[in-house]
């Protein structure tokens, strides 16, 4: 089983600008968790103190906790690389590496590991493009560049990228804001297939997506989680009268 996720009293700032307020939340493992709010309240932030990833920007800091599998990401002694490795993530927009082929977007991760194993490496590729749903589409051509391929395929290459290194958790932020109707109904559908697997969260700007596809549900407003529950509780029956009026439109 996937690792669960739980935040306490998270606190993210960058400089003097404080962007996560004291956010106490639960990630169920092998499900999806949707979080959704208006720009800039702090999706975003959050997500990337999931992987340490907040701390690689300059003046960026943490204070509270993020426990993975019960263990403290931030505690002494913990490296930021090995926790990276056990939550991947995938951004915005499409990034596969522009000069490397498709094969060797797949296979970075574990090249960076020290993996030189030819069968290893070829086994992994395979299996993580399958993962991502995009073996059939680009086997008889993995030396092609990473970016020669559509958007769609593109994220979804990003996927497989992260999955080589077999995380236990999936971060995406906003994995579909730059793909059509189309390539985003793939990823939806591939979402789904891996939950089995990972736990997976995604921000979104999109409350449509979050409703299709999302088992819980987590509204953020000006860096404060104001409400989380299972999806169909949050779009039908919110307790916060915010989150209703988020959630109808009224604002956002």
């Amino acid at each position: 089983m996937a690792a669960e996720i739980e935040t306490q009293h998270l606190n993210a700032y960058f400089g003097d600008v404080h962007a996560v307020k004291g956010v106490d939340l639960r990630i169920s493992s092998n499900r999806i968790t949707a979080i959704i709010g208006p720009s800039g309240c702090g999706k975003s932030t959050l997500i990337r103190c999931m992987n340490r990833m907040h701390e690689v920007v300059r003046g960026a800091r943490v204070d509270g906790k993020v426990l993975v599998g019960g263990e403290d990401i931030y505690g002494p002694g913990t490296d930021p690389v090995t926790i990276r490795r056990k939550v991947g993530m995938v951004f915005q927009k499409p990034n596969p590496f522009p000069t490397m082929s498709i094969y060797d977007n797949v296979a970075a991760g574990l090249r960076l590991n020290g993996v030189r194993d030819w069968k290893r490496l070829d086994d992994t590729v395979e299996r993580s493009l399958r993962l991502a749903a995009l073996w059939d589409e680009v086997k008889e051509n993995l030396a092609a560049s990473g970016v020669s391929i559509s958007g769609g395929q593109q994220q979804r290459l990003c996927i497989a990228r992260a999955l080589a290194v077999e995380p236990e958790i999936l971060l995406l932020d906003e994995p579909c804001s730059a793909l059509d109707p189309i390539a985003t109904a793939k990823i939806e559908d591939l979402l789904f297939d891996l939950k089995s697997r990972y736990t997976i969260v995604i921000v979104t700007h999109n409350m449509q997506q979050a409703a299709r596809i999302a088992d819980n549900t987590a509204f953020m407003y000006m860096g404060k989680l104001i409400e989380s529950g299972d999806t169909k509780t949050i779009f039908e029956n919110p307790e916060k009268e915010l989150t209703e009026k988020y959630i109808t439109g009224r604002f956002g």
